[in-house]
């Protein structure tokens, strides 16, 4: 959302760093008095916990780096030093792998949050195309990171989930098979294939960090949405966002930091897989191979489709479907809070999507492959019925007149000054 800039230099330094390069400007502008609606709910907050998340991330994943030996022979026993000669090397290296799965916990709730309050309805779509492409780089990154403990489960994740490609074979004959060798760096999983993934998965998390400041750039043009699902009208329905939101967002940061501290100090492996303590063996297979938790509901996608390549579009699908949610939503009102029939297929949505990372770590038979069909056909038909159908036929609920007057009362929204600030239409958040 544009404003004025209301940042004075104090000190000769700052007038003249501010003529050249005004970053302090920017900060000032962009994450001190930025309007906010003053509505915003915690659960608004998980976009500032995964900036710390993130940050994490890229900082214990470099100094593990260093003491990484990205070989076959070299790499589980690397861990393994981290963990036992390596000074704090074992608050590293748990660090890392629980705060991946605190990472995809944040983002699923914030991607929900922006599912339940519109958040992707014009003129948001950009920010949340962004948000997308963060998310699958995310799946990336993740999934290369976890090949590299070269454990039993890391071995063969790798081996499964790079055989997809092969599925190609039934569009173009070879196609797939020389897709996943060349993946491989030979004809099998081994050294080349744990170079690659190590080498991408040191690079992509700056490729998100710089998405990531694409996806905050892409927020503050139309500002926030908030949980009414409606535009600022008057200068009452935002507060600036220091010392608001950053005390708001603080408090629920130490929180969420004592729920990850608590997994890494006392049960960092309760997330994990207790095969990948175990060499890879290239001549044994785990009984059950499962992926991290937070794959389960694709995998489950992946599995509920007897075909190979429809199973690997269907995986994909799941994903890409995301990106034209702005346009699948024909509804006028964002906020599922006033969309009375929507509301009960998007928690039916939620429960399905749980549902379908419950299935995804159960054996592909029976019971459980007959519901992960169930779950996964209307996981698409959430995107492709629900949506558009009930956005043109449901009645929403009256929404308020202006943000301040579910807060503060019509009292405090007519005795708001009678003009607006003035702003552009796309920059009204």
């Amino acid at each position: 959302m544009a404003h004025p800039s209301s940042y004075q230099p104090n000190t000769g330094i700052e007038r003249w760093l501010d003529a050249r390069l005004p970053i302090v400007r920017v900060v000032h502008d962009q994450f001190m008095v930025f309007p906010t609606p003053r509505n915003l709910n915690y659960w608004w907050t998980f976009g500032g916990i995964l900036t710390f998340m993130l940050a994490v991330q890229i900082a214990t994943g470099v100094v593990l780096a260093m003491h990484f030996v990205p070989t076959e022979s070299g790499a589980f026993d690397s861990v393994e030093k981290i963990m036992r000669d390596v000074n704090w090397g074992w608050l590293l290296r748990y660090a890392h792998s629980v705060g991946a799965s605190m990472f995809f916990l944040a983002v699923y709730i914030h991607t929900f949050r922006g599912l339940y309050y519109g958040s992707y309805k014009a003129p948001r779509e950009v920010l949340w195309i962004l948000g997308v492409l963060i998310l699958m780089l995310m799946i990336a990154t993740a999934f290369m990171g976890y090949s590299l403990p070269w454990g039993q489960m890391s071995f063969w994740a790798v081996t499964v989930i790079t055989n997809l490609f092969s599925s190609l074979d039934a569009v173009i004959p070879g196609l797939g098979t020389r897709l996943v060798q060349w993946i491989w760096g030979g004809f099998a999983v081994g050294g080349p294939t744990l170079n690659r993934l190590y080498s991408l998965h040191y690079l992509f998390p700056f490729l998100i960090a710089g998405v990531v400041a694409l996806h905050i750039w892409a927020l503050h043009i139309p500002g926030n949405n908030n949980p009414t699902g409606i535009d600022v009208k008057v200068p009452t329905d935002t507060v600036p966002f220091h010392p608001y939101y950053t005390i708001k967002d603080g408090f629920a940061l130490v929180a969420f930091i004592l729920v990850f501290a608590a997994l890494v100090f006392y049960a960092p492996n309760f997330l994990g897989h207790p095969d990948n303590y175990i060499p890879a063996n290239p001549l044994q297979t785990p009984t059950h191979i499962v992926p991290e938790w937070y794959f389960l509901p694709f995998y489950a996608i992946l599995r509920a489709i007897p075909n190979k390549l429809l199973g690997v579009a269907a995986l994909n699908g799941s994903i890409l479907i995301l990106f034209f949610v702005p346009w699948l939503d024909t509804s006028k009102v964002r906020s599922t809070r006033y969309r009375p029939v929507y509301r009960w297929f998007f928690w039916a949505f939620v429960v399905t999507c749980v549902a379908l990372g419950y299935l995804g770590a159960q054996q592909p038979e029976g019971w459980y492959l007959v519901l992960g069909r169930i779950f996964t056909a209307y996981y698409f038909a959430f995107f492709l019925v629900v949506m558009p159908v009930v956005g043109l036929i449901e009645k929403p609920r009256g929404l308020p007149g202006s943000i301040t007057e579910p807060v503060l009362g019509p009292e405090a929204v007519r005795a708001a000054p009678a003009t607006p600030r003035r702003l552009k239409p796309e920059q009204v958040g």
